[in-house]
């Protein structure tokens, strides 16, 4: 599942993966609100929070996730993935490559710390 969080900085989408992350996730929720952020903002800047509770991606979700970069191939400018997971950075790192924006990782004890970096600069 797949939540938004509140209280982020103007300009910065927050979200939140709880247990399992499915297909359902991104139509519902995460497809909307990145629309709604290009809408806004011509670019979206986005804090992800894996945090203990998080379990897995599932196929169905992995796909979503590669058609929303291919629909929206510039559209990410910032990406903050917060969590504790010690595969997270080295993933992060691998496939930020793939991506047009910035991406860094933060621990979960650096949520201010990533929402202020996925705002600076931020119109």
């Amino acid at each position: 599942m797949i939540k938004r969080l509140e209280e982020m900085p103007a300009g910065v989408l927050g979200l939140q993966a709880i247990d399992d992350v499915e297909e359902e996730d991104y139509r519902n929720v995460i497809v909307p609100a990145v629309e709604e952020a290009v809408a806004a903002h011509g670019k979206v800047r986005v804090v992800f929070v894996l945090g203990p509770e998080f379990e897995e991606y599932e196929a169905g979700a992995v796909w979503e996730d590669v058609k929303l970069g291919v629909r929206r191939p510039t559209a990410f400018e910032r990406m903050a993935i917060v969590t504790d997971a010690r595969w997270a950075r080295p993933a992060v790192k691998v496939f930020s490559v793939l991506w047009p924006g910035q991406a860094r990782t933060f621990p979960l004890a650096d949520l201010e710390a990533a929402k202020q970096w996925a705002a600076d600069g931020a119109a």
